[in-house]
C-alpha cells in the first residue's frame, strides 16, 4: 500500500501552517501585550489623563488588594460581569505604573485569614445562600507608611464613578498633604450635635465627601481675617456677613485667595434657630446676597427673584394619590447646560438644583464673566414669594412666559479686581489684586441637600451613597480646580456609559405639555360650568329648591359631553406617546435586526462577486 505523494504533501503543508499560526499568535501575543483598541464612543477602557497622572506623580509604591469571592458569586452574574470590569481597570492602572501600583487579587475563601483580613481593612461581607457565606467585592490600598483606604463594596450601579473612586485611593495614599480649605457657612451643612436628642448629628454627603479630600477647616461667620494657611475659601449661604467680615473676604481675594461662593434666593435648606416660632420662620427671608463685593468683582446676582426653566423642570411627587408634576423651580441641567470648554463643568452630566438665582455680569465691567452652568432658552424668573409657599407645583405654569434668554446659574470670574473698601486703610492693606483673582459663583445653596443628587442607606453600620446626579462632583471638581488640583478632575468629569434616551425624553415632555394644556381646559370648564350654574339657581323664584331646572340641566349635560370629550382626548394624548415610543421601538429594532444584517450581507456578497470577477478576468 502506498502514500499519496499528494495527500502527503497536504498534510505537511497544513502542519506547518498550523505551526506558523501558533507561533504567530504567541509572536503577537508578547510583542503587541497590553496594547487594546478602545472604539466606545466615550472610550470607556480607555484610562483618564487624570489618572495617568496620579499614577506618575507616585514617588513610594502603592499597594492594592482586590478582594473578590468568586465562588459565593457563582450565581449572581451582573456581579461577576461588573467584577471583571473591576479587575480589568485594575490591571490596566497596575501596567501603566511601571510598578508603582502592585495588585494582588484575593479570592477570601469562608474562614480564612484573607477573610480575617478584608475585614480589617474595612471591607463588608454580604452574606448570601442563607448566611452560608459571605460575598467580599471590594478594594483596598496601602503604602510604605502604614496608610490604609478602602472601597468596602463595588456597587454596579456606580460604575461610571469606578474609575474616580480608584483614583481617589491612589491618590490618597501618596503621601501628599491635603490642601486646607476654609468654611464659612451659615447653614447647617457639617457634622454637629443635636441637645435634644443628646447625640451627634452628620453632615450632609457633600461636605463628608469634602472632608475625604481636602483639609475643611471651619470659620466662624464672625472672622475678621483669613487664615494664611487656607488656600481656598468657600462661602455657604454668606447671609448676614459683617463689614469687617467682608473686608476680610476682600483682602483674601486680593492677596491671591482663591473663592467659592453659594449664594441663594430662597435657601430652602435654611432652618429656624433655637426658640424662634416656626411660623415666624416661615416668613423670614431666606436669601443670602454679597453686592458690595459682587459689584467690586463686575458682578450682579438676583436674590430676590427665582429662575423658572420649562425645559429643564424636575418632576416630583407631591401627592401619593396622584401623579408626579413639573417643578419650574427646581431645575435638573444637564450636559447642554454645563460649560464644556471648563474643568469644573466640562462633561458633567446632572446637576440638581432648587429655586436657584442667576448671575449678570455688571456694565463695564473689567473682570472676565464666564457661565460655568445656565437655564434654557424656555426660561423666565419669579418672585420668591411666589415659590415660598406653593402646595401646588404646577401652578408656577400660570401665566409662565419665557422671556428667550439664557440665565447664568454658576459663573467664574477672572482678572484684576479692586478692592469693594477703598476708605479702608492700614498694614497690608491692597487696593488692587496682586495678580489675576479665580473666582467661582453658584447661585444656589440647596444643590448641597442630600435630596437633591444622592441617595444615603445604612449598611452595616455604614452609609452606602447611591448618586442619581453630579451636585457632588460639581462642587468637588470647583474646589480642586481652586487648590490647584487638576488631576482627579480629569478622572471625575469622564462621561457616564449610561446613555439616556433623548428621544424618549422628547416625546414625553411634549405630551406631557399636551396633558396639561387639555387639563387646564377641562378646569376651565369645570369652572366655567358651576359659574352659570350658580346663576341660573340665583335668577330661580324657588332659590331654595335642590331640583335643576331644564336649563341648569341642559347645562350640566352640556359640560358632562364636554367632559367626556376632554378626558378622551387626554387618552389619546398618552396613547398616542405610547404609541411613538412602539414606532421609534420598532424603526431601532428593524435596523439592528434586518438593515444592519442585510446590508452586511450585501456587502459581502458584493465583494465575493468582485472576486471571483477578477480571478475571472485573470484567468482569461
Amino acid at each position: 500500500m502506498s502514500m499519496n505523494p499528494k495527500r502527503a504533501v497536504t498534510g505537511t503543508t497544513l502542519a506547518l501552517v498550523a505551526v506558523v499560526f501558533v507561533a504567530g499568535v504567541l509572536l503577537i501575543s508578547l510583542l503587541f501585550r497590553g496594547w487594546r483598541l478602545d472604539l466606545t464612543q466615550n472610550r470607556l477602557y480607555t484610562l483618564s489623563e487624570g489618572t495617568r497622572a496620579v499614577v506618575s506623580r507616585l514617588e513610594e509604591p502603592v499597594n492594592l488588594y482586590f478582594y473578590f469571592s468568586d465562588d459565593a458569586a457563582r450565581d449572581l452574574p451582573q456581579i461577576r460581569t461588573y467584577a471583571l470590569r473591576v479587575r480589568e481597570l485594575l490591571e490596566e492602572i497596575a501596567a501603566v505604573s511601571g510598578g508603582k501600583v502592585r495588585l494582588e487579587v484575593i479570592d477570601p475563601q469562608p474562614f480564612s485569614e484573607d477573610e480575617d483580613r478584608a475585614t480589617g481593612f474595612g471591607l463588608q461581607g454580604i452574606p448570601i445562600n442563607n448566611g452560608a457565606a459571605n460575598l467580599f467585592f471590594g478594594l483596598a490600598g496601602t503604602n510604605s507608611t502604614d496608610g490604609e483606604m478602602a472601597i468596602p463594596f463595588f456597587q454596579p450601579d456606580k460604575e461610571s464613578f469606578l474609575e474616580y473612586d480608584v483614583a481617589k485611593i491612589i491618590s490618597g495614599l501618596s503621601g501628599e498633604e491635603k490642601a486646607v480649605v476654609g468654611v464659612i457657612s451659615t447653614l447647617d451643612i457639617g457634622p454637629g450635635f443635636d441637645p435634644a436628642a443628646g447625640r451627634p448629628t452628620e453632615g450632609v454627603v457633600l461636605y463628608e465627601e469634602l472632608r475625604k479630600m481636602f483639609d475643611i477647616k471651619r470659620l466662624e461667620t464672625t472672622i475678621t481675617k483669613i487664615p494664611d494657611d487656607v488656600q481656598t475659601l468657600m462661602l455657604v449661604h454668606p447671609k448676614g456677613l459683617s463689614s469687617d467680615t467682608m473686608y476680610a473676604i476682600d483682602q483674601f481675594v486680593l492677596r491671591g485667595g482663591r473663592l467659592l461662593v453659594f449664594v441663594d434666593p430662597h435657601a430652602e435648606l435654611e432652618q429656624a434657630g433655637r426658640g424662634v416660632d416656626p411660623t415666624q420662620a416661615m416668613f423670614e427671608n431666606k436669601a443670602s446676597d454679597l453686592p458690595e463685593l459682587f459689584k467690586a468683582w463686575g458682578v450682579r446676582f438676583s436674590a430676590d427673584r427665582v429662575v423658572l426653566d420649562a425645559q429643564n423642570a424636575l418632576q416630583i411627587q407631591v401627592r401619593p394619590d396622584q401623579g408626579p408634576v413639573r417643578h419650574l423651580a427646581l431645575i435638573g441641567l444637564g450636559v447642554d447646560s454645563m460649560n464644556q470648554d471648563d474643568v469644573v463643568s466640562a462633561q458633567i452630566e446632572a446637576v440638581n438644583l432648587s429655586t436657584a438665582g442667576h448671575f449678570v455680569a455688571a456694565d463695564g465691567a473689567e473682570t472676565q464673566f464666564e457661565a460655568l452652568a445656565q437655564s434654557s432658552s424656555v426660561s423666565a424668573t419669579s418672585s420668591v414669594d411666589r415659590v415660598q409657599f406653593l402646595p401646588d407645583p404646577s401652578t408656577l405654569f400660570d401665566g409662565f412666559t419665557p422671556t428667550g434668554e439664557i440665565y447664568v446659574l454658576a459663573a467664574r470670574i477672572t482678572g484684576k479686581v479692586k478692592t469693594a473698601f477703598p476708605d479702608r486703610s492700614g498694614e497690608g492693606h491692597l487696593a488692587v489684586s496682586e495678580g489675576d483673582a479665580n473666582i467661582v459663583l453658584v447661585g444656589d445653596t440647596d444643590l448641597f441637600a442630600d435630596r437633591m443628587w444622592v441617595q444615603v442607606q445604612p449598611f452595616f453600620g455604614q452609609r452606602v451613597l447611591n448618586p442619581f446626579a453630579n451636585n457632588g462632583d460639581f462642587v468637588i471638581n470647583a474646589v480642586d480646580n481652586l487648590v490647584g488640583a487638576s488631576d482627579l478632575i480629569k478622572v471625575r468629569t469622564r462621561p457616564s456609559s449610561a446613555r439616556p434616551f433623548d428621544t424618549v425624553e422628547a416625546l414625553k415632555r411634549a405630551a406631557d405639555d399636551q396633558f396639561r394644556s387639555k387639563e387646564q381646559e377641562l378646569q376651565r370648564e369645570l369652572a366655567e360650568t358651576e359659574r352659570n350654574l350658580t346663576e341660573l339657581q340665583s335668577t330661580r323664584s324657588d332659590a331654595g329648591s335642590n331640583l335643576l331646572t331644564d336649563e341648569q340641566g341642559a347645562e350640566l349635560e352640556r359640560f358632562q359631553a364636554e367632559k367626556l370629550r376632554i378626558r378622551k382626548e387626554l387618552r389619546q394624548v398618552r396613547h398616542q406617546l405610547d404609541a411613538d415610543i412602539e414606532s421609534l421601538g420598532a424603526r431601532l429594532k428593524f435596523l439592528n435586526i434586518v438593515a444592519m444584517p442585510l446590508l452586511l450581507t450585501l456587502f459581502a456578497a458584493g465583494f465575493a462577486w468582485m472576486r471571483a470577477r477578477r480571478r475571472k478576468e485573470a484567468r482569461a
